[in-house]
């Protein structure tokens, strides 16, 4: 269980990166949402996987590049997951991009994210 808080704390903490990214970008510098969204969840995935690697997992160094390519290619799921559910919150349901990036954030973070990182990335 404390992994699993732990877990969700560097999910936070990454998301934290990755809604300033984005609405920097798309607020400031007038990115479309879904590139600012990619943009910020490339910022958010890269604070979260250093922290759960030194701090949730406390794996230090050891095997970073295997689990360095297991996170991306599980980045990658999320990304895709991510754009889609911002789009289709955003585009069908009409809902601002930073309340379609909540909803979706938070059902990729209570189910795809934890355990393809628990189970595959830092297993």
């Amino acid at each position: 269980m404390l992994t699993f808080i732990k877990t969700q704390a560097a999910s936070i903490l990454g998301s934290g990166a990755d809604y300033l990214t984005t609405i920097i970008l798309v607020e400031i510098f007038h990115w479309g949402y879904l590139p600012a969204n990619a943009a910020g969840n490339i910022c958010g995935g890269t604070a979260q996987f250093i922290l759960c690697r030194n701090w949730v997992f406390k794996l230090g160094k050891k095997r970073t590049r295997v689990r360095a390519l297991k996170f991306i290619l599980v980045f990658i799921g999320n990304l895709l997951l991510s754009s889609a559910g911002i789009y289709f919150f955003t585009h069908y349901i009409r809902t601002n991009y930073i309340i379609s990036k909540t909803i979706t954030s938070v059902l990729l973070g209570i189910s795809y994210n934890y355990w393809m990182q628990k189970k595959f990335v830092f297993s």
